[in-house]
């Protein structure tokens, strides 16, 4: 109870603090929801807790490590469009949360995590999970135990223990950038690919404001089939932002 207390004063002062954060800025969070999301069923100030899936290179950011957030407002809007607007405030750092803002590069279904946590045809013949050859969302293949991460001949990252290592690669069409801000090397992109950019496997729906504009760190995603969730175990790739300099 003292905890939950302690998170409800840090997420009602985190919009007023969020730009003291020491994280640089452009540095991706590779996230797994620990909440689920229904814009039918949750309520303005309800808290979202989530996990880091990969260590965060440049920080002290390690996975497994928490990141909460809170709901600002859910439910059906004029023109049967369902939408749901949400943020993300800190991450524990040595058991202190770590205030930051961010916008929200790429978000996928559950099953499309899965999907890249499982061997390509027949790869896994013979081999151990730590040497299959899996595709990332968005389409970079991983080659574990020893290669790169590539798309076609050409090597775009490097394969790690929970994730990959990538540079932030533009998508041609999409607005996403490649590197920017402080965070110049390699970023922790865990199962999404290097220009993954957007929403994967879930039906309808859009990123219609990612954030990183005013009202900065305010996500906004809106859904045309009726519904809108996500599901606990739906994969987010966050982006550090500063004074909105950074794009997802």
């Amino acid at each position: 109870m003292r905890c939950e207390w302690i998170l409800t004063l840090f997420l009602a002062a985190a919009p007023a603090i969020a730009a003291q954060s020491a994280i640089p800025s452009g540095t991706i969070l590779p996230i797994s929801l620990d909440t689920s999301l229904n814009a039918a069923r949750v309520h303005p100030g309800e808290m979202i807790k989530a996990t880091v899936m990969q260590d965060v290179p440049g920080t002290a950011i390690h996975r497994r490590a928490k990141v909460v957030g809170t709901v600002i407002s859910a439910g059906a809007t004029p023109g049967s469009r369902v939408r749901l607007e949400i943020r993300f405030d800190g991450v524990s750092v040595h058991g202190k949360i770590e205030p930051f803002t961010s916008d929200l590069r790429a978000v996928a279904s559950l099953l499309e995590v899965e999907e890249a946590q499982v061997p390509e045809d027949m790869s896994s013949r013979g081999l151990t999970p730590e040497t299959w050859t899996t595709q990332q969302i968005g389409g970079d293949q991983v080659y574990r135990g020893g290669g790169p991460v590539a798309v076609g001949v050409t090597a775009v990252g490097e394969v790690t223990p929970w994730g990959a290592l990538d540079l932030p690669r533009i998508r041609p069409g999409e607005s996403c950038r490649g590197a920017v801000g402080e965070a110049t090397g390699p970023q922790a992109m865990w199962l999404f690919s290097s220009d993954a950019c957007g929403v994967y496997g879930l039906e309808g729906v859009r990123i219609e404001h990612a954030g990183r504009s005013n009202p900065l760190g305010t996500i906004v995603l809106t859904s045309t089939s009726g519904k809108l969730k996500l599901g606990n175990g739906t994969g987010m790739l966050l982006r550090i932002s500063v004074g909105g300099r950074s794009g997802v």
